[in-house]
């Protein structure tokens, strides 16, 4: 049983596509410069992981898709995390309007070493993947912070989530850090910065809930001792 429908609507299939060809175009006009090689960098790596990875789930886990676009504060999200998803998405919009104006257009920030713009291209690359393997290998993905038990929801505990326990969340802060490293953005950093921070609260409360509510996780704990990174935290 997947809840309350299996499929997502035309409209928001068309708004996904809308928002797939919007985004990339809207880092560039920011920019002022539409030869603006980092930025085709980045773009044009969030497009193939973006699509591929809508293309995967339509295919294959389009219960998960549908899950993916569940609005805030439904399907018994945890209270406190409604008020961290919208500050994720402030922090998000923010970051992302910030890095263009910031390293291209105004030019606010120092020029970025070449050595650290690679080193960020590379955090980006290994972004993308943590982020595509989590969506293949967790079909309880949820955006929200809730126990899916329409779906009956289970531990998973294999791909990436044998090494850590929240590879989405190591993807989502190699993303927010390897980016403005790349595209030369100090703010797009800092924002960064803070965003990873609260993703990593979240990681806390959300631990708590699976630990109360999701049975055999906490034995999944003792399996897989690292939330983020193997042999570190």
């Amino acid at each position: 049983m997947l809840g309350e429908k299996e499929q997502l609507t035309s409209g928001q299939i068309i708004a996904s596509i809308i928002y797939l060809i919007i985004g990339p175009l809207l880092i560039l006009f920011l920019s002022g410069d539409w030869g603006w090689v980092e930025g085709w960098i980045f773009d044009l790596g969030l497009i193939i992981v973006s699509v591929s990875s809508f293309i995967y789930l339509y295919r294959h886990d389009p219960a998960l898709l549908v899950e993916r676009f569940r609005k805030p504060g439904s399907g018994n999200q945890k209270t406190w995390d409604k008020y961290v998803v919208y500050l994720l998405a402030i922090g998000f919009w923010a970051w992302f309007f910030i890095m263009p104006l910031d390293a291209k257009r105004y030019e606010w920030s120092p020029a970025f070493p070449n050595g650290l713009k690679i080193f960020g291209g590379l955090v980006l690359l290994s972004s993308f993947f943590f982020l595509y393997r989590s969506f293949t290998d967790n079909t309880f993905l949820s955006p929200l912070v809730r126990i899916q038990s329409e779906r009956h929801q289970k531990v998973v505990s294999t791909g990436l989530y044998g090494f850590v326990r929240h590879p989405m969340y190591l993807g989502a802060i190699c993303l927010f850090l390897g980016t403005p490293m790349l595209l030369g953005s100090l703010y797009g950093l800092l924002i960064g910065v803070l965003m990873s921070l609260l993703l990593i609260v979240r990681i806390r409360g959300e631990e708590q809930m699976l630990v109360t509510e999701l049975e055999g996780y906490e034995d999944y704990k003792m399996k897989v001792k690292y939330k983020l990174i193997p042999f570190v935290w």
